[in-house]
């Protein structure tokens, strides 16, 4: 069975334990320094993903460490950040509810350290594209950077952009992501954005926010409006010890989908009712 061998620039996911693993772009003639030893890229180098390298020196460190290529729960988990991420398990969900694939284009409003950017960028690719815009300078700056090292400059753009005061002349768009502190003031905006059918996905932190959204989705005549809270809940399995373990990430956030409609009045159930007609009897012959 053939593997893929490692090159310069690729990105490794670099596992010592349970605790410690890091996300590395490797370089010739490169290292990456740990507690446990130093990490020399040029042993990495040609090497297939799935394999060990020990760490140097030998004699007082040798620890075994394991090279794989990373999934997107990686990038999200251990790329470079400074804001709150939005976590693997509602990146599922916005995938699968959205029906972002390849070819898709998506218009992204707050793309933070680029974590779901790069994810989303992964899923388009090859033909589709990614329009991400923030108002702060180092967040794009970091996205950007990050982007770069999961090579999808090709599909992804990031840039300044201000989604409630901008026009940002974008037509025929499949999906639109908000992940902004006022996402209901978008929403008017981004339905111009929007193709029929399409899908705008918000996440927010708090149900007050939700709260508002919801409603201006629903004033903007957007259909299959729903909100979801994804509570993921890891297992420690031991011999003779197996439960859930004692801690976990409680809440992430929530995420509301709505989808974009050509609405019209029913010609036929709309109609409205022809007023009641009332008979004067007055004047006329009545029987005794």
């Amino acid at each position: 069975m053939s593997s893929e061998v490692i090159k310069e620039n690729d990105l490794i996911f670099l596992i010592l334990d349970q605790k410690r693993r890091w996300l590395v772009q490797v370089r010739s003639g490169g290292t990456f320094h740990t507690h446990r030893g130093i990490i020399e890229f040029n042993e990495i180098i040609g090497k297939n993903f799935g394999s060990v390298v020990f760490s140097k020196p030998f004699e007082t460190q040798g620890y075994k460490f394991f090279v794989l290529k990373p999934l997107p729960s990686d990038y999200i988990l251990h790329m470079s950040r400074k804001t709150q991420i939005i976590y693997p398990e509602d990146t599922g969900l916005i995938l699968v509810y959205s029906g972002i694939g390849p070819g898709s284009v998506i218009v992204e409003a707050g793309c933070g350290s680029g974590a779901l950017t790069c994810i989303l960028g992964n899923f388009v690719s090859p033909n589709g594209h990614i329009y991400s815009y923030d108002i702060n300078e180092k967040s794009i700056k970091r996205a950007k950077l990050n982007v770069k090292k999961a090579e999808l400059e090709d599909v992804v753009t990031i840039q300044y952009g201000d989604i409630l005061n901008d026009d940002l002349q974008h037509k025929n768009v499949d999906v639109v992501v908000l992940d902004m502190a006022t996402p209901w003031n978008a929403i008017e905006k981004i339905k111009n954005y929007l193709k029929y059918s399409g899908t705008v996905v918000s996440f927010s932190p708090t149900i007050e926010q939700v709260k508002k959204t919801v409603s201006a989705m629903k004033s903007q005549n957007f259909i299959e409006v729903n909100t979801y809270e994804l509570i993921k809940r890891k297992i420690q399995v031991k011999e003779n010890a197996t439960r859930p373990e004692v801690r976990m990430i409680g809440h992430t956030g929530y995420l509301t989908f709505g989808r974009k409609i050509e609405d019209i009045k029913n010609p036929y159930r709309e109609q409205k009712p022809k007023a009641k007609e009332v008979i004067n009897m007055n004047g006329m012959p009545l029987r005794g």
